[in-house]
Parts: C-alpha cells; structure tokens; sequence
C-alpha cells in the first residue's frame, strides 16, 4: 500500500492557517477476476468509484486491472501474501483457503435478506483466521447461475452424461446431476465449446450472448443461487489505516453501498436475456417437477461438502443465515 503526502502547497496553506497536522491519503492496489470492459465489472467500478469519491483525500482504490494482471485463482493469495493490497474475486476461486467463502452463493436471499443475519460479521471473522480482511461484498442477487448448452435437453435427467464447465462452487450440484464438471477460468470457455471439450457451462446471463454466437444453442431455465463477490484485503494494509477510518470504510460499503450495487442487477439481468434472445438462443424452461428437484439438489449438495470442508457447526451457522 502507497502513502501520498499532499503537495507542499497545501502543507504551506495548512501551517499558515495554523493547522497543526498534514493528512496522507492511504492507497490500495486491487486486481479483479474479471477484465474492466466485461459487464460483469459493472459493479466492481461502481464499488471503486464510489468508495473513491466518498474518501477523497483520505483512502483510494488504484484498480490495476483483472486477469491480464493476475491469474484470478491466484488473486486471493497474493492478498494474503501482500503481493496485492485488495481483489474483487469470486467465492469459490480461494475456498481452499477459507472453506465457507462459496457459501456466498449457496443462497436465494437478496443482499437486503442476508444483511441483518451477521453473516457477513460472520464471514470477517472467519477470513480473519486466514489472514484475510473480509471487507464487504459486491452483490448481484438477480444474476442466477444457468446452464447454456450446445444441444438440445428437456427434462434434468438430459443433462446426465454432459460434460458441463464450472467454477468450483458448482461441482457438487453438476455431479449430483449426474454431469460431468470441469473447471475452467471464464476465458477459456469459447475455445472448449468450439472444440467440442465440453458440452456446455454454467454462468449468468449478463453482457456476453452475443460472444457465444455459434457454440451456444440453449439455455436451461432455472438459474441456481446467487452472485456475489467479496472484496479482500490484505490485514497488513488495512491495519496501517486508522481505525476510525476502517470503520467508516467497512460501514460505508456495507450499510450503503452494497445495498444499492445490489439494485443494479435486475436491469441487467433483464438486458441480458433480450441479448440472448437477439443470439438465437432457445430456452429450455423446466417443468415445476424438475425445478423443484434442481433447487433441492442445489442445495443440499452444496451445503453437505461445505459441511465436510467448513465443519458441521460452521456450515449450520452460515446455513441459517442464508437458507429459509
């Protein structure tokens, strides 16, 4: 983390007015999972702009751009390390190193549901036996996880035998649907459908039909979960801010921001499926049967591993706060 003395001029104005303190403005390099121009950093630069602006002169975010920088797998770590001072990632990218950070998505809540639970004091207090700063989450409660495919299936049993790429939060629900699941990083995903190395993927429906013109024919109705993506820091970093300043920081992204990045979604979201549509892809809508089947094997898989990864008490803590 950088220190960046305001100029001599303004230290000159502030001893001439009798000022008795210079302040420094305390900046952080972060990294994303994801490129600025993808639409799913819509909300990431909101996240940035908005904490800048609120800060100005005391704390600013240098983001210094997504997985051209770092590999996103690697991102949580180089936190950890300090080799970055703060990342914007996914759940499941770093669940080797804090087990419960996927049950982030293991959840139909609105951000708005989840935040009177403690669950997100919960999770600082579990990153915190890592050497994370948990800091606050950048939500998308409408940006469900679907399957696109490149073939035709009608029921969810079709989907049995089909090798489905994922992000690890996933692998337990496409196992148990009888798939076979790959994990693959978001930019590999083209190159796999084209070349026939898997049959399809699992991702929301935001900003990216349009890419996939040719290798996606449909997509399964409905989606499973929700997005969201934690914002982690580095604890050495964060403990050289002033604690007043941290907690107006913390209370900032939770109490305010995230809320309002939450509300963003439903747009998009909706924007997304009329890019689908304009892409040709047919939706495969699932009978009530079977979508009451997928969102009990959703959950229950999920939750079972996060049970053996987690522990049994953790995994019915976080459960109560995220599942009705």
């Amino acid at each position: 983390m950088k220190y960046i003395l305001k100029s001599a001029a303004i230290a000159a104005s502030l001893l001439l007015s009798g000022g008795t303190a210079i302040a420094d403005t305390y900046t952080m390099n972060a990294v994303t999972l994801a490129p600025r121009q993808a639409d799913i950093s819509r909300g990431f630069a909101m996240f940035i702009d908005e904490v800048n602006a609120k800060f100005d002169g005391e704390f600013q975010i240098n983001w210094r751009g997504g997985p051209e920088v770092m590999p996103p797998f690697g991102q949580a770590e180089a936190v950890r390390n300090g080799a970055m001072d703060m990342t914007f990632t996914s759940p499941s990218y770093y669940s080797g190193l804090v087990p419960a950070s996927s049950t982030m998505n293991l959840s139909f809540k609105s951000y708005n549901e989840i935040r009177p639970t403690g669950y997100y004091e919960r999770m600082t207090e579990l990153h915190a036996e890592q050497d994370l700063v948990f800091l606050g989450e950048v939500p998308a409660t409408d940006l469900a996880f679907h399957v696109f495919l490149n073939k035709q299936v009608e029921t969810l049993a079709d989907l049995s035998g089909l090798r489905i790429r994922v992000f690890p939060t996933l692998l337990p629900l496409v196992k148990s649907l009888g798939a076979e699941p790959l994990v693959l990083p978001m930019g590999e995903i083209y190159t796999a459908m084209e070349r026939g190395t898997i049959d399809g993927f699992m991702r929301g429906t935001v900003g990216w039909a349009e890419q996939f013109d040719g290798v996606v024919t449909h997509v399964v109705y409905p989606g499973v979960y929700r997005a969201g993506f934690p914002v982690l820091v580095n604890k050495k970093a964060w403990g050289e801010l002033p604690e007043d300043l941290q907690n107006r920081i913390t209370t900032f992204v939770r109490d305010d921001l995230a809320p309002r990045i939450d509300a963003i979604w439903a747009e998009d979201v909706a924007s997304g499926v009329v890019q689908m549509e304009t892409a040709g892809f047919e939706v495969v809508q699932f009978s009530d049967e079977d979508t009451a089947q997928l969102r009990e094997i959703a959950i229950e898989s999920a939750w079972s591993v996060i049970s053996d990864t987690a522990g049994a008490e953790v995994a019915a803590e976080l459960r109560s706060m995220l599942i009705d």
